[in-house]
């Protein structure tokens, strides 16, 4: 009996240190999973701040595929004099003073390759609000222009942030291109392809002699509209501008537009937060001041003062408005508005057909103003209509110098005719 009692004893203390070891080996090995599992989202969320802070683009000819992180669910670039290790911050920071590309392909600079390039700083193209810009010459030769962030702009900054994230990911013929930027030395700058013909603002109110053509004007319209087309309707999550207006519509070498700005851009996600009133006095849509919503639609309103001002060469801070509401009491209202420089130089029924899209994109209700893709279209066919035109004039033209030719060798053939018939008579 004793004995049998001592084999229990024996038997149970073995499971229960087998228990023991079990429960042991369980807490160890949950430990260890617990650390790593710990390890691999802390990896993740680290990846997930470079994807967000840098989205990868694939380049095509006027287009884009995003791979990126939303913009609101994105970590914004940001920039301290003292960054923490580790921190997203230190990003800007932990980059060697030479150039480097980033994973989105914008080239990051050094102080010293902008200083060099606009020679110390002394090439100024003028003054905007985000701080001054400067013509500069890589290295490599590419001209470029350089917006230098003002050093006490809090505004701009976060429009910088803004500025590296939007054109990180999107590419199109009639947006500008950012090809590189510098955060160095206390220093944010944005370095875009130079635009040598400036923005339309500069050429429809500046000193230039230059005078658009409506044929100009025509194509401007056309290109800005494909600019905004491809924000709204070919981005992924589609893009709101919040602050068009003909100073950030500029113009390369063979008179070709191209929308640039987007420190105020936005993306089409509605999180139901308070962003404040953006934008600029003379484009900003009524509906957005009453109700603080800004929509795609808003951006068709600023599109439809552009337009007005390629009309009529009239800035919004100088009444156009009111010249508007009176010219479009008439069908013909818009022909006393007409830019004095187009008077007798363009077709009147093309002036009035660009007005009516116009004036769509003005109508008070933002549901009946049409989508960027419907004035697209719209614009094209006057493009077309006045292609053709210009086609059939030319093909009259030509007939009509055949047939005088035809003339000419006909009036010579009975030249020569009577001719030799005063020899034969005589």
């Amino acid at each position: 009996m004793v004995h049998q009692n001592a084999d229990l004893v024996a038997i149970g203390v073995s499971v229960g240190l087998a228990l023991g070891i079990l429960i042991a080996s369980l807490v160890f090995f949950g430990i260890r999973w617990y650390k790593k599992r710990a390890n691999l989202r802390q990896c993740a969320n680290e990846r997930s701040i470079t994807s967000a802070t840098l989205p990868i683009r694939t380049n095509g000819f006027g287009t884009s595929t995003d791979f990126s992180a939303t913009l609101t669910n994105s970590i914004a670039i940001q920039v301290s004099e003292k960054p923490q290790k580790g921190s997203p911050r230190s990003w800007w920071k932990h980059q060697n003073k030479d150039r480097v590309v980033s994973t989105s392909g914008i080239l990051r600079y050094s102080y010293k390759d902008i200083q060099k390039a606009t020679q110390n700083f002394t090439t100024v193209l003028g003054q905007g609000s985000f701080g001054p810009v400067y013509k500069a010459t890589m290295l490599t030769g590419e001209v470029v222009a350089v917006k230098v962030l003002a050093s006490n702009s809090k505004q701009g900054e976060r429009e910088f942030q803004t500025e590296v994230s939007v054109l990180g990911r999107l590419h199109h013929r009639n947006l500008v291109n950012l090809v590189g930027y510098c955060v160095d030395k206390g220093q944010h700058m944005l370095i875009y392809e130079f635009m040598s013909n400036g923005s339309l603002a500069n050429l429809l109110y500046g000193q230039e002699e230059r005078i658009m053509s409506w044929d100009e004007r025509l194509q401007i319209a056309l290109d800005i509209s494909h600019g905004i087309e491809y924000l709204h309707e070919g981005a992924v999550p589609p893009i709101i501008h919040r602050d068009l207006k003909s100073a950030n519509i500029l113009l390369d070498q063979s008179m070709r537009a191209k929308v640039a700005d987007f420190g105020l851009s936005k993306e089409e996600v509605f999180d139901g937060h308070n962003s404040g009133l953006k934008g600029t006095y003379g484009y900003i849509d009524p509906v957005y001041i009453s109700t603080n919503k800004f929509t795609m639609k808003s951006d068709i309103y600023s599109f439809g003062v552009i337009i007005f001002e390629l009309i009529t060469a009239i800035h919004p801070q100088q009444n156009l408005m009111e010249y508007v509401n009176l010219a479009s009491m008439s069908p013909d209202g818009v022909d006393e508005i007409l830019d004095k420089e187009l008077v007798g130089e363009c077709s009147i029924d093309e002036v009035r057909g660009l007005a009516a899209i116009a004036h769509k994109c003005l109508h008070k209700f933002p549901r009946r103003r049409p989508s960027i893709g419907e004035i697209s279209q719209a614009i094209l066919k006057i493009k077309q209509r006045r292609l053709a035109k210009v086609d059939t004039m030319s093909f009259a033209g030509r007939d009509y110098s055949r047939a005088v030719s035809r003339m000419e060798d006909q009036h010579l053939e009975l030249s020569k005719l009577a001719s030799l018939s005063e020899k034969v008579s005589e």
